[in-house]
């Protein structure tokens, strides 16, 4: 604003330079459009100003995630600034899977990380993005124990969740209904089941990949089992966005979302050093297999397969008396 004041208002040097005579009365006289410039000018001046302290300021979004690497690479272009805004800016908070679950319950944060699971409790306040999906195509979340064990055994034994609102856990009750949950903040699982606290643990994120080096069996692959039942890959979690953001806001949302993972995936190494520093100590090689395996092309966009995916879950739950209420997914872009 003060340099557009500077250059507009700057004075004019008289006729002739610096300390010589200004034009006589009869010049003036001669030029009568001089006599506007000014008040042109001060409009202009007057209109600038006004147009800049009416600016709208870009509209802060609380984006909540988990601090996984698969999440933390997909939001590496927006942490980073690397993609950014002229109408929104992001304030990330980073919190497990479970509690983000809930708090969308509550409609506390503008654009959150789900589970597919939670969607049907909170459907009314949020709207599913097309891009940011974790999908696991063949592969998923999986129940473990210390010994090799049938699927059939599973029935009444006590396995350890992440949360009741997880994909994993739906999953899990859809595959087998007759088991005690033991509700385990999801990285502390493995431990519960060598410490005995429960027979078998339902993993998720990158223990999937680390479980059979501390000494466990994998007893079924939730995803696997799902591919193969369904013909489809099973849908884990997704972003959802407030419906009172409007519309607009929204899309830009989705297409900030939809370039911050498009320029991770050009970016790959960049983005993998980054994301590594929430791989929880797993090594460079099984991170980048991980990331791999959730960050893929249905999370850029969610095309036609996921919905589908994400309404036959959904569907299956409310059906086994596992989802209160049916709803029909919504992914906007």
């Amino acid at each position: 604003m003060d340099t557009a004041v500077g250059y507009l208002g700057a004075r004019v040097a008289p006729k002739g330079g610096a300390g010589l005579p200004g034009p006589t009365a009869d010049e003036r006289d001669a030029t009568p459009h001089a006599n506007h410039f000014g008040a042109a000018a001060l409009g202009s001046v007057n209109w600038i100003v006004a147009s800049l302290m009416t600016s709208v300021a870009p509209r802060e979004i609380v984006s909540a995630h988990s601090p996984d690497s698969d999440d933390a690479f997909m939001f590496y272009g927006l942490a980073t600034k690397k993609v950014r805004s002229s109408k929104v800016t992001f304030r990330h908070v980073l919190e497990d899977i479970e509690s983000l679950n809930r708090k969308a319950v509550e409609g506390l944060y503008d654009l959150s990380a789900i589970s597919y699971h939670a969607y049907p409790y909170v459907a009314d306040k949020y709207v599913l993005m097309a891009s940011g999906s974790s999908i696991g195509d063949g592969y998923g979340p999986m129940i473990i124990a210390m010994r090799p064990m049938e699927p059939e055994e599973l029935k009444g034994k006590r396995i350890a969740i992440p949360g009741t609102l997880t994909t994993a856990y739906l999953a899990a009750k859809l595959f087998e209904p007759d088991f005690e949950a033991v509700v385990t903040p999801f990285d502390q699982i493995t431990a519960a089941v060598r410490d005995r606290a429960a027979d078998c643990g339902l993993i998720i994120h990158e223990a999937q990949l680390t479980y059979d080096r501390e000494g466990f069996h994998r007893i079924v692959d939730l995803g696997r089992w799902f591919k193969s039942t369904y013909d489809l890959p099973l849908p884990l979690g997704g972003n959802v966005l407030l419906r009172s953001l409007g519309t607009e806001m929204q899309s830009e949302c989705c297409r900030l979302m939809r370039e911050s993972i498009q320029y991770a995936l050009d970016n790959h190494d960049e983005a993998l050093q980054y994301a590594l520093q929430f791989a929880r100590d797993m090594e460079p090689r099984l991170a980048e297999k991980f990331v791999g395996m959730y960050v893929n092309h249905y999370t850029l966009d969610a095309g036609e397969v996921v919905p589908k995916a994400v309404q036959k879950l959904l569907d299956m739950g409310f059906e086994a008396g596992l989802i209160s209420k049916r709803v029909e997914v919504e992914f906007v872009r």
